[in-house]
Parts: C-alpha cells; structure tokens; sequence
C-alpha cells in the first residue's frame, strides 16, 4: 500500500486494508509463546519504587502510549512493544525506541504511516475492543485491553508492574479519574479475577 492510500483507507474508515498491513493476532501472541512479560502501566506510584531492573530483566518489555519513565531505578530502560492509543511525537519514538508497535485504540484517524508501516506492526481487531467495552461498561483502557489480550497466549508469565487503576494517577496526565471515559473499579473487578484464576499473572 502506498502512503496516499493508506490516507485515503484511513479517512474513509475502509478497516480490511488497514487491517493488512498488520501481524495476525495469532503471530502476535505466538511470539509470547513460554516467555516472561513484564506489562508497564503508567501509574504514578511506580515512579516511588525501585523494580527497574526487575522489570529490564522479562523476556519482553512493554510500555503503553508516551510511556513516562522518570528513572531507571523506578521504570527500568527497556521497550521491546510499546502499545499506544494516541499519537507519537517522534523524540518519544526515539527515546523509547521501541522494536515492535501495537495499535490498541478504535480511532483509526489518529494512526499514522510510519506506525503503520513499522517492523510487526499490531492493529487491535474492533471487535475486541468492543467486546471489552460491552464486558466493562465503559471505553477500555489501553492497560485493560492488553492483560486480556496477553493473557490469551502461551507466556510463562505475565508482571503487572504500575497498574493501581488510578488510586495515584497517571505519569502521563493531571487529569483525575472522574475526567477519563474509563470504568476503573470494572477493570481492577476484571484483573482480580485474572489474579485469582491465571497463576501467569502477578500485580506488583
């Protein structure tokens, strides 16, 4: 696909040639398969703790949207995946460097070429997305809609690291919970569940 028709697919909504230029589902997860994956949520009260290179020492590491990492004592200084819902200026995608791209968001308009065109590029199916949408009552966030994801492949393990839903805020924003279209209590209902029947999922 050149660059005009991955614009004019985009802006006409056209989801199959989009969907073409992405990694099955499958590949995706396959790639998981019997390794240790530590998932970096953006909460503020990681930034106080020292599991840095507990985090850099996984077999993956995944980061979400801008991805704050105030030290490498708190955050570590790994991305392999970077998972994003919104753009990304290119002195982030320099910083994280990341080597594999997940788009997770249902707004295809804000996917640009070169995400899409990067080394196993990932776009999330709608259909997933609206399926957890229905299941939690509210829009997903992009932490939510990848525990669910990840948890469906065959990795070893799955460390949870930065994820409080909320209690201490985001690194990535001021905003407060109230300002946000997501159902926090639904999505740490949906992971204690997780925790209390899939042994591979550990909240740090």
């Amino acid at each position: 696909m050149t660059r005009l028709g991955f614009l004019i697919n985009r802006t006409l909504r056209r989801e199959a040639p989009l969907a073409a230029l992405s990694v099955s589902q499958n590949a995706l997860l396959g790639d998981l398969a019997g390794k240790s994956v530590a998932l970096v949520g953006n909460a503020r009260a990681l930034a106080e703790g020292q599991a840095g290179a507990e985090i850099d020492a996984h077999d993956v590491v995944i980061r979400i949207n801008r991805a704050p990492m105030p030290s490498a004592k708190s955050h570590g200084t790994r991305t392999d995946w970077l998972a994003l819902a919104t753009s990304l200026p290119e002195a982030e995608r320099a910083r994280l460097a990341p080597s594999r791209i997940l788009w997770m968001s249902h707004k295809r308009k804000r996917l640009d070429w070169q995400t899409a065109t990067s080394p196993g590029f990932y776009l999330h199916p709608l259909d997933d997305y609206e399926g957890l949408k229905l299941k939690l009552g509210a829009q997903p966030t992009t932490g939510a809609m990848l525990i669910e994801m990840l948890l469906r492949s065959d990795l070893a393990r799955l460390d949870l690291y930065g994820f409080d839903f909320f209690a201490s805020l985001s690194l990535s924003g001021r905003r407060s919970a109230d300002k946000v279209p997501h159902d926090f209590a639904a999505e740490a209902e949906m992971v204690g569940g997780f925790l209390a029947s899939d042994p591979r999922i550990i909240r740090n």
